[in-house]
This record gives structure tokens, sequence and C-alpha cells, in this order.
């Protein structure tokens, strides 16, 4: 049988290896999380990101953002868009390398494509989207050939992650009664 494609074996059965959390993701992602407090606090998906770039083995946050769908009335206001965006300003390259993201939420579909244009090696989020995360809840997209493949680490502070989305749309719900 033949490979479709290096991470993929030749009998189809995608098989991850199990990603490595590294001691620097919590304090990231908790960032991540303050950023995502405040994207509710406004009305919005609380989602939040950073990206951190790594320089002679530390790394410092180069970027960070938090979702405004509802504030720009715009479907690419995700917090991930709008972290990449700020990143590559701050590069002045497209190209994200030696960088991460930590992101709140598993990134959808568009985000995913993002990250896999702007070349981000490591992915870092908190809570699985079962409705659209693409990058293993409902389809992963880094198990595809399409040019670049970054290492995805899912479930850092995933349970503070979870309660927050889940906090957050219980009290809509409970508005709109």
């Amino acid at each position: 049988m033949k490979r479709i494609h290096p991470n993929i074996p030749a009998d189809g059965r995608f098989e991850p290896r199990v990603p490595l959390i590294l001691p620097h993701d919590e304090g990231f992602m908790r960032l991540a999380l303050e950023l995502a407090r405040e994207a509710a606090a406004e009305g919005e998906v609380p989602v939040g990101a950073v990206i951190a770039e790594r320089t002679a083995g530390e790394y410092r946050v180069i970027a960070s953002a938090r979702n405004t769908r509802e504030l720009e009335k715009t479907a690419s206001g995700h917090a991930e868009l709008r972290a990449i965006d700020e990143a590559c300003r701050v590069r002045g390259d497209w190209r994200l390398t030696d960088c991460t993201l930590y992101v709140t939420l598993e990134p959808c579909s568009m985000c995913a494509g993002a990250v896999l244009n702007a070349h981000l090696p490591r992915v870092v989020y908190g809570a699985k989207d079962a409705r659209a995360g693409a990058f293993g809840s409902v389809v992963n997209l880094a198990a595809y050939p399409l040019g670049f493949t970054p290492e995805v680490v899912p479930g850092v502070l995933a349970d503070e992650c979870s309660a927050l989305m889940r906090g957050f749309f219980s009290s809509l719900r409970e508005k709109r009664k």
C-alpha cells in the first residue's frame, strides 16, 4: 500500500504521537484565558489567543488577541486570526517559525488554515471544539498533506477553558429566557 502522506500510515489510520506539554505552556495559556475573560465581559465568545516567540531559548509574547466578531461585525474576528496578523506585523514576515500559538479553544478550519499558512510550528489549545474543531475534534487539518504540519498540543488548562465557555453560553441562554 502506498502512503498518502508521511504522517498517515499506508492503511489510512492516523495515529498522532503524544504531544509534549512544556513547562511554560500553562503560563501562556493563562494569558490567553485572561483575554478570553475580557472577550466574555464584552459579550464576545470567550476565546483568547497568545503567540510566543522563541529567541535564544527564551519565550516572549509577540502578539495577543481575543474574539471581536460581535464588536467588529465580521466573520474573521477570531482571536487566532487577529493574533496571527499582529505577530506577522511584529516580525515583518508572514512566516511565524519559532513561534507557538496558545488559544483557549481548538481552532476552527478557518483559523487552522491560517496556522498552516503562517507556518506556525506548534499550536497549544485548551478546550476541544466538538462542533467546529479542526485539529482533531471534527477534522484534523494537521493530518492532511497541505505542505506544513504543526505539532498540536490539546488540553492545556482544558477544564478552565471549557468552564469559561460553558458559563458564557449558559449566561446567554438565561438572558434569552
